[in-house]
């Protein structure tokens, strides 16, 4: 089996480890360890007996809890397979452009979808600035970053990004993790997408809610170029289960509360305790993972802690920029994260 591009593989990490797949404790893939919650699970199973019929293809409860959630007409958002599909749509009419930038490290997954269509990448290299003014563009150019920033964390004010909006012909934000943050914390760009028809934002419900096995996310934009995406795309590409979750999420206000307070301290204490061992040095981040710079392998301290430990971390080979000094960690519950510490110490020292 190959090397995962991906975190979460659990097949591929247990059969490194020898154990099954369920004996594994994953920080591999940004999840959040709360969830799912309880409404998300009944709503589910209150949807089983109509597995039998086909979902309704404008999933129109789901569109419209979409739209009071972000207090929008429901005609400015797309449900999707997972913010995936949304980011293939995306990398088609991103082809169509003359370049398309990326802050970089990027997520692998925008190589993929801009090069299934052939389309010319313009790499702008984050490490070392503190922001993203500066980055080149012309009259046929198109912007793609996610905010917070995956890998490094980094978070973007909507100070930063507004200029790219004058800049560029189009601008896609991935804010997949954005929901981490209380909403008086966050940077979306949600708020003044009716005045930008050249503004795409991408949003996932699988990490802060945890049910990346139903695969649900959601674009914003303008009618029209959503009306284009559909004609692009399978029908019924979000199944009964999944729509039925996502009604249920959004309206879950004590299960994201929770949340919000989990976030800030679990994170805190993780990183202060990665800081403590030698030869590993995690960056400040505002979403519910941090990257680490470290002295060893990273290849060598993930086989260790699988197999001494069951536990798999994130290389970050597939971010070519980072390569065998970077690997990146979840934040998971706080038990997790002193086993996670146990082991580094004991596979580093």
């Amino acid at each position: 089996m190959g090397k995962p591009a991906h975190g979460g593989n659990l097949v591929w990490a247990s059969a490194l480890a020898g154990c099954p797949p369920s004996a594994i404790l994953d920080f591999s893939a940004s999840i959040s360890p709360l969830g799912p919650p309880e409404s998300v699970l009944t709503a589910i199973q209150s949807q089983l007996s109509n597995l039998r019929h086909y979902p309704d293809p404008s999933y129109s409860d789901l569109s419209l809890s979409l739209s009071h959630f972000h207090n929008l007409p429901s005609e400015w958002i797309l449900p999707g397979n997972g913010s995936a599909e949304l980011l293939s749509l995306v990398g088609r009419e991103l082809s169509e452009f003359e370049t398309t930038t990326l802050i970089t490290p990027a997520f692998g997954d925008y190589y993929r979808a801009l090069a299934a269509y052939n389309a010319q990448v313009l790499e702008f290299p984050l490490i070392g600035r503190d922001s993203i003014n500066g980055v080149s563009t012309n009259d046929d150019s198109a912007l793609l970053l996610n905010n917070p920033h995956n890998p490094t964390g980094v978070m973007f004010s909507r100070e930063d990004i507004l200029p790219c909006l004058d800049k560029f012909a189009l601008v896609v934000i991935d804010e997949a993790f954005m929901d981490f943050l209380p909403p008086d914390e966050q940077q979306s760009l949600i708020s003044v997408m009716q005045d930008y028809p050249n503004l795409v934002i991408l949003r996932s419900l699988t990490k802060f809610y945890s049910i990346p096995g139903l695969r649900l996310g959601y674009a914003i934009a303008h009618p029209d170029r959503l009306e284009r995406y559909r004609t692009w795309r399978d029908p019924w590409s979000v199944n009964t289960l999944a729509s039925a979750a996502g009604v249920a999420a959004l309206s879950d206000t004590e299960f994201q509360a929770s949340t919000w307070k989990w976030l800030p301290k679990a994170r805190k204490e993780l990183f202060e305790g990665l800081s403590q061992i030698p030869g590993l040095q995690p960056l400040p981040s505002a979403a519910n993972f941090l990257l680490v710079q470290s002295e060893h392998s990273c290849v060598e301290v993930q086989h260790r802690l699988l197999k001494n430990h069951q536990i798999f971390i994130r290389d970050c080979q597939s971010f070519p920029q980072l390569g065998d000094r970077f690997f990146r960690v979840a934040v998971r519950t706080e038990l997790d994260n002193k086993r996670l510490l146990t082991a580094l110490q004991s596979v580093l020292l």
